[in-house]
């Protein structure tokens, strides 16, 4: 595998569909990891551990970190004994702020960061003998084009696992989750981070409830195993407020 070094320019590769998460997060790099735990009560490193948890077993040489941020994730896997991770997202400021979190951790020789769209991955077909991908298809227009796209990068057998938002399915703590998003995270980010954080706060309850009205836990399920992955498991995590879902990339006569 070519190793690939720096971060390289992103806006010739940006549509439109992709515009909205990139004004998103982009004042967000320097404050993301915070934020994160905010959002998540303080469970958003709990799911990860269980994530990179279901890829790390496998001692993969070459793993792909999708929608990679800060470069949380993929510094997790390279410490855990992954052998080479790459890292891409659609966002420069995230993208800097990780080269930042790289370099402070000693990891540069093992993780290169690249910019990207997860709908058109600029690596080869089977490249990669494991891929994680946090908080990505609540982003996408075609979630399961996208998981397509992720199993072509993968060889025959690699383990796939991915981290996201999830609401409660219990009524109870879904009605405590829906004032949670509604109020506290807008007025928390407010106070915490100013307009940039309000704004995300204020996103992020609605477009989660409207992504599972769309796309419901079965039907995700089921775009997995469509797109090429078999062995697909899900975990909901803290009362239904996390979703860790893992997979593996089936042989290609297997693949539907």
């Amino acid at each position: 595998m070519a190793e690939r070094t720096g971060v390289v320019p992103v806006g010739a590769i940006v549509e439109q569909e992709n515009r909205f998460a990139q004004d998103l997060f982009t004042p967000l790099g320097s404050r993301y990891d915070r934020l994160a735990e905010w959002l998540s009560f303080g469970q958003n490193g709990r799911w990860r551990r269980a994530m990179v948890g279901k890829v790390l077993p496998e001692r993969p040489a070459s793993v792909l970190d999708v929608a990679s941020g800060t470069a949380g994730v993929a510094l997790a896997l390279a410490r855990g004994g992954a052998g080479h991770v790459v890292g891409v997202d659609l966002t420069l400021g995230m993208l800097q702020r990780g080269q930042a979190n790289v370099a402070a951790a000693g990891q540069s020789a093992r993780v290169q960061l690249v910019a990207g769209r997860a709908e058109q991955l600029p690596f080869a077909t089977a490249e990669f003998d494991a891929l994680t991908f946090t908080y990505l298809l609540r982003y996408v227009s075609d979630p399961e084009a996208t998981l397509a796209e992720l199993a072509r990068v993968v060889r025959p057998g690699a383990v796939v696992a991915s981290l996201e938002f999830l609401a409660p399915p219990n009524p109870f703590w879904r009605a405590w989750w829906w004032l949670y998003t509604r109020t506290v995270l807008p007025l928390g980010g407010w106070l915490t981070g100013g307009r940039s954080w309000f704004e995300v706060g204020k996103f992020l309850g609605p477009n989660i409830s409207g992504h599972y009205r769309r796309y419901p836990l079965d039907w995700t399920i089921a775009a997995w195993e469509r797109a090429g992955f078999e062995d697909v498991g899900a975990r909901v995590m803290s009362l239904g407020g996390g979703l860790v879902m893992w997979g593996r990339r089936a042989p290609a006569a297997a693949a539907r």
